[in-house]
């Protein structure tokens, strides 16, 4: 029995749980796919598969191009995993154009399109990934899945080529997601790192586009880089997407446009795709849809805007870390450093090694030993290296190391005929070059950082060409979808009933509005609410307006009368509506039973009508009639009780006189960063606006346009002048024209010119340029010109307004000058005349009138000698730049550079 129950225990001694199974083999499954399969290691920023091809395309290497097939079976001897992994592998390294050199369809990740079959394509390592990826030297290596070969733990790369490519990754319990950065940006601040300064790196993606990364958190979880397609407005009617986000390609970008359109968000005629070397995606808009609103809608409803969450995990000491990109460069670059210093310490000991054996060589044949007595008749090999140990005693000294049998074992196995035919004078100077090399590389060791900093700059002067940041960096402005969403739907109200939807198809139109919108609605009983489009929904019976309702909306003013239920008295208040809660009543009134609207209306830009009033018959009142002018009552809050009008009945309110808007103009800044209009004080101030009130943009290349102030409007990059218009204004523009090849100024007031219609301020002819643009009345400019044979400078200044008078706005305008002109700079712009300084030349009147007079002499006689009878030369006051690509043009406040 005994025994039965001690052989029972031995067996579950030796019997290991279910869920004991589940816990080790679940934990060796997660260890194996972070450490092995999704996450980057941060030496060399590559994962196992990425690595094992990379290594499998050196040991292929012959300069020539092979079979992507064949790398692939070639890999598959150290991945343990199909062909097709480590094709689709391979295709998205040689798609970042940085390790591999490809030949054939390798696909395209901006369209989507896929790479040919591996058996089409062919593949070889870039001279980037030779210099920088591989040296065996320094490359730890360990056996193969299957013990057959060796493969690298880690590859030995000299630059944070995991920031340059980006990675990304799933793994068991987490996950990876590092952002590509720009390979020059890395390389400077490596530079920098190597200099004591911390590095501050943004990313950068290969399909270009717009980047805010103000909350990029160095690439670390809870961070966020929100990325926009670049859209250009073609003309009113046509907008082309010319770079799409990062993440996406043509294909879904489009896709999204088309079902923005379907569910109504946008209103495009139709949509093309022209993309070939570059993306062009051209959009056609219906009629009467603004393309500044359609970007904005572009940007809320499609992927022309995406969000991006980083989250930067890679492999440290064998274990997954959480890094920012900051920490990981400095890692990478310390890295390069050991390595850098590892590459040198190898160099070192192999030119040591070479010196001692030239020394080594030249001793022996020097003093004849190989023809010593006892060297030749020395029987074995031990005997040979006694006698040589005592024959090379005297000049161990002058070696770099003692001698080990090995080395006499090298020495003896030299041939003869290269023995006698030994050059000492040769051996010396190679040992001269030698020693030079060991001096020079002991130097670098010396001096690591500064060999470090040399390295990254030749990595930038050799591999930077045509690497530039594609992303732009900007911050962007947050649109809101409620107000760029498009009205695609009609809203109805039943005022008797109560009911306000967009089924009510039957009933009174309220108005055109979004599905995002929210409907406000007033009743008779003096309370309001604010709900959500729907297609029917109950706000309570008696209503007296029904409107889409903006939000923080200080332009719309409410004008109301009401007579309260409990005393019989009338009020008159004005108020805003602006924060509210979503289906709640408010209470206009002091909220008395029996409370009723006398008078209501909605004004959107603060306008005050003149009603008048007309009270019944009562024994006390003499005058049953009079006015009230709501311009007299104060906007308060929407809370307040008002101001009494009567306590006597009122029979009737009717409309006298439409009243004027009340509110001052509307305070309008422009923000530089976000190059849209605000009402929050960001930027520069433009005005006051109102009505009809509109702005003026100009541009670098000479085009000017009006618009309006609405804050939806676009503003290009290359806007070098925005302000409130005046059409009274004069303004002053100097420009060259690129078929004449001179220099006009010409005076103008922008007269007749249309809303959103473009106009040129100079010439169209190819080579024309603006030079700059003044809106001062007496704008002064200082001119070093170049006159005479001798073209000796002289700087004179000008007052532009006394050299032409005011004229059209296409007037070409009066030539500049006839000489030759060095630089350009505008000095003084004056308001008044009387607060213009004479021009005042830097030389003075009397060298003025003598430099006069030899130049007309010397024309005098040259005109005798070669043309007969000598013509006097007009005298002018006008002064010409012969050379536009050689003017300096020196600016200030918003003038372009030349």
């Amino acid at each position: 029995m005994n025994d039965n129950l001690s052989q029972q225990n031995e067996q579950l001694s030796n019997v290991t749980s279910l869920s004991g199974l589940y816990e080790n083999w679940f934990l060796d499954y997660a260890s194996y796919v972070i450490l092995d399969r999704a996450v980057p290691h941060i030496n060399d920023g590559l994962k196992p598969v990425q690595r094992r091809i990379l290594h499998s395309l050196k040991e292929m290497d012959d300069g020539r191009f092979n079979k992507a097939a064949n790398v692939i079976g070639n890999t598959m001897k150290y991945h343990p995993h199909g062909d097709a992994s480590i094709g689709d592998a391979m295709v998205q390294i040689g798609q970042k154009n940085l390790l591999i050199d490809c030949q054939g369809n390798w696909g395209d990740p901006v369209t989507g399109d896929s790479a040919a079959a591996p058996r089409y394509i062919e593949a070889r390592l870039s001279k980037f990934a030779l210099d920088v990826v591989f040296n065996p030297d320094t490359t730890e290596w360990q056996s193969s899945y299957d013990g057959r070969n060796k493969e690298p733990v880690t590859l030995p790369v000299k630059f944070p080529l995991l920031l340059a490519q980006g990675a990304e990754g799933i793994a068991v319990g987490l996950a990876t997601k590092v952002m590509p950065h720009n390979f020059i940006e890395l390389i400077d601040a490596s530079i920098e790192i190597l200099k004591g300064n911390r590095p501050d790196l943004l990313p950068d993606f290969p399909t270009g586009g717009l980047a805010d990364c103000s909350a990029y958190n160095e690439g670390q979880r809870g961070g966020k880089v929100r990325i926009r397609a670049k859209i250009e407005e073609r003309d009113k009617k046509t907008l082309a997407i010319t770079e799409v986000p990062f993440s996406t390609t043509t294909g879904s970008l489009i896709d999204s446009v088309i079902a923005a359109n379907d569910k109504g968000k946008i209103r495009i005629k139709k949509i093309e795709d022209n993309t070939a070397k570059d993306v062009e995606i051209i959009i056609h808009l219906a009629p009467g849809i603004s393309p500044d609103v359609t970007i904005d809608a572009l940007y809320a409803f499609t992927d022309c805007e995406v969000s991006i969450s980083p989250n930067t995990c890679v492999i440290k000491d064998n274990k997954p870390h959480f890094m920012s990109v900051n920490d990981i460069l400095t890692e990478s670059t310390v890295f390069t450093r050991e390595l850098l210093k590892q590459e040198l310490e190898i160099r070192l000991d192999e030119l040591k090694e070479k010196i001692f054996f030239s020394s080594l060589l030249k001793i022996f044949i020097q003093n004849g030993m190989y023809k010593h007595p006892e060297y030749e008749s020395s029987g074995n090999f031990e005997a040979v290296i006694k006698v040589l140990y005592k024959l090379f005693g005297p000049f161990l000294p002058q070696l770099y190391r003692a001698i080990l049998p090995e080395d006499f074992k090298k020495l003896i196995d030299k041939p003869m005929s290269s023995i006698t035919r030994f050059d000492v004078k040769k051996a010396d100077e190679q040992m001269k070059s030698l020693e030079n090399e060991i001096k020079e590389v002991s130097q670098h060791l010396k001096h690591l950082t500064d060999y470090a900093i040399d390295w990254f700059q030749k990595l930038k002067e050799k591999f930077g060409k045509g690497r530039e940041r594609k992303t732009e960096l900007r911050v962007f402005d947050r649109v809101e979808a409620a107000q760029v969403a498009l009205a695609n739907v009609k809203i109805y109200m039943n005022r008797a009933d109560g009911f306000v939807g967009t089924a009510l198809k039957k009933d009174e139109f309220v108005g055109d509005c979004s599905d995002l919108d929210e409907i406000i609605v007033f009743r008779e009983d003096g309370r309001f609410l604010v709900t959500k489009v729907q297609e029917k929904v109950f706000v309570g019976k008696d209503i007296i307006y029904a409107g889409i309702f903006k939000k923080n909306d200080e332009r719309t003013v409410y004008n109301f009368i009401y007579k309260d239920g409990e005393t019989g008295t009338a009020f008159i208040k004005r108020f805003f509506v602006q924060g509210i809660t979503r289906d709640k009543e408010y209470d206009l009134t002091k909220g008395s039973k029996g409370t009723k609207t006398l008078y209501f209306t909605h004004n959107p830009n603060g306008e005050a009508e003149v009603v008048n009033v007309q009270l019944k018959p009562h024994s006390k009142l003499k005058k049953l009639s009079f006015d009230l002018n709501f311009a007299d009552v104060a906007i308060k809050g929407r809370n307040s009780q008002g101001n009494m009008v009567t306590k006597y009945p009122i029979k009737k309110i009717t409309l006298k006189a439409k009243g004027i808007s009340t509110l001052s103009g509307r305070k309008i800044w422009y923000d530089e960063v976000l190059k849209r209009l605000n009402v929050d004080g960001r930027g520069t101030f433009l005005g006051e606006f109102d009505g009809e009130d509109k702005i003026l943009k100009v541009l670098s290349n000479g085009v000017c346009e009006l618009t309006s102030f609405d804050l939806t409007n676009h503003f290009e990059d290359k806007m070098i002048r925005i302000e409130k218009f005046n059409p009274d204004q004069v303004y002053t523009v100097v420009h060259y024209e690129g078929k004449l090849k001179n220099y006009f100024v010409k005076r103008f007031t922008f007269e007749n010119l249309v809303l959103g219609k473009p106009v040129n301020l100079i010439s169209e002819e190819s080579g024309s340029k603006m030079i700059l643009i003044s809106g001062a009345s007496q704008p002064v400019i200082k001119v070093e010109l170049l006159k005479g044979k001798t073209h000796l400078p002289e700087t004179t200044e000008l007052n532009l307004a006394d050299l032409i008078d005011v004229k059209g706005i296409k007037a070409q305008g009066n030539r500049l000058s006839p000489h030759e002109i060095k630089t350009i700079e505008l000095i003084a712009e004056h308001d008044d005349e009387e607060d213009v300084p004479d021009p005042v030349a830097e030389v003075s009147l009397k060298e003025i009138v003598s430099e006069e007079h030899k130049e007309e002499e010397a024309e005098k006689e040259i005109s005798q000698k070669e043309e007969g009878p000598p013509v006097k030369p007009a005298k002018k006051i006008e002064l010409e730049i012969t050379n536009p690509e050689e003017v300096d043009i020196k600016g200030k406040g918003q003038l372009p550079l030349f």
